[in-house]
């Protein structure tokens, strides 16, 4: 079951933790992830890999870099790529900001239902200001690839 929205977050479907969206991606031929980080993120810092569920994640920017404003053409690009209504899509960033804002915009163009990672790619700093080994979809050991 998938975590249920938090008190003033009923613009989009809520937040769920990396091991819920990985089941769900599992379970749901429909479901998308859908990561919205930028392309130095996805070149330097790594990718999310679905290869094992016979998937692969959509790379839409929410921000363009590098002035980080955000994207205009974001739901244009994420049409384009065969989204639709009806289908369950899990945002995915960093840490889980950038991720929520494109769930809860997605949900004001009319797609739902929309899921922000809690966590993101890289979750957490920890005591050492390291990212990727408190939480997130690495320190989750789901699966990635790095070029």
């Amino acid at each position: 079951m998938l975590a249920s929205v938090m008190a003033g977050d009923e613009d989009y479907a809520g937040d769920v933790t990396t091991t819920e969206a990985w089941n769900q991606l599992a379970s749901n031929p429909d479901a998308q992830l859908i990561d919205v980080r930028t392309q130095p993120e996805w070149s330097f810092v790594g990718a999310p890999d679905l290869g094992k569920l016979g998937k692969r994640p959509l790379f839409v920017s929410w921000q363009v870099y590098p002035e980080m404003s955000v994207n205009p053409r974001f739901a244009d690009e994420l049409r384009a790529q065969g989204i639709r209504p009806g289908q369950a899509l899990f945002f995915l960033c960093r840490s889980g900001a950038r991720s929520r804002a494109a769930a809860k915009a997605m949900t004001a163009a009319g797609f739902s239902p929309c899921y922000n990672v809690a966590g993101g790619f890289e979750g957490d700093l920890d005591a050492d200001k390291h990212r990727g080994r408190l939480s997130g979809w690495k320190a989750a050991g789901l699966g990635w690839i790095q070029s």
